[in-house]
């Protein structure tokens, strides 16, 4: 079993906030790939099904962005998996707006969300990493990525998280280059 957690804040307050893209990469991996309903557990909204041959449970932290390590350790701990099983979707601001990057470990670039799971897991998780871009100064940062996106995004959003639903299949499989090129070649078709 694999533990596909995506980063985000709960309410529907928050529903369009670039910080919460996490959030919608899982409803879209969900509704594409036919996942059972999201059910309350691990202080979580869960939802299982599979990708392929992988069995993959869907997890959104309800506990808020600053201790989503909470909620994902039990989730982790439940099924008696290691940090390796774990896959966080989260918002980068170091990467152009709807670009996706996959890695395991680095930093956590001020991110957290990161922080929070690397703090109750340690750093070793596999990140796909979903560019919203970088407002330009520091001192803009908190509100951008606590603002919706522009109504002018919502197009390229839509096709990205299709993209990222659409071939989540060689994430399930291990094949990270394969996935970002995948994801790539359909956001330019």
């Amino acid at each position: 079993m694999q533990i596909w957690a995506g980063l985000g804040n709960p309410g529907a307050q928050y529903a369009l906030h670039r910080h919460n893209v996490g959030f919608m990469a899982l409803d879209a991996i969900a509704e594409f790939h036919g996942f059972g309903p999201w059910q309350k557990k691990f202080r979580s909204l869960v939802s299982e099904g599979r990708i392929g041959q992988q069995r993959i449970l869907l997890v959104k932290p309800q506990t808020y962005m600053n201790v989503s390590g909470d909620a994902v350790q039990l989730a982790l701990h439940f099924y008696k998996l290691d940090e390796d099983a774990l896959t966080a979707f989260h918002d980068e601001l170091d990467l152009a707006p709807m670009k996706v990057k996959v890695r395991t470990g680095g930093g956590l670039a001020g991110h957290n969300g990161l922080r929070s799971i690397n703090a109750a897991l340690g750093p070793d998780f596999r990140r796909v990493r979903i560019g919203i871009g970088h407002p330009g100064h520091k001192d803009q940062v908190t509100n951008y990525v606590l603002g919706n996106y522009a109504k002018s995004e919502m197009d390229a959003l839509a096709d990205l998280l299709g993209a990222i639903a659409a071939e989540a299949r060689w994430l399930a499989e291990g094949d990270e280059v394969r996935f970002m090129s995948d994801v790539a070649l359909r956001q330019q078709s």
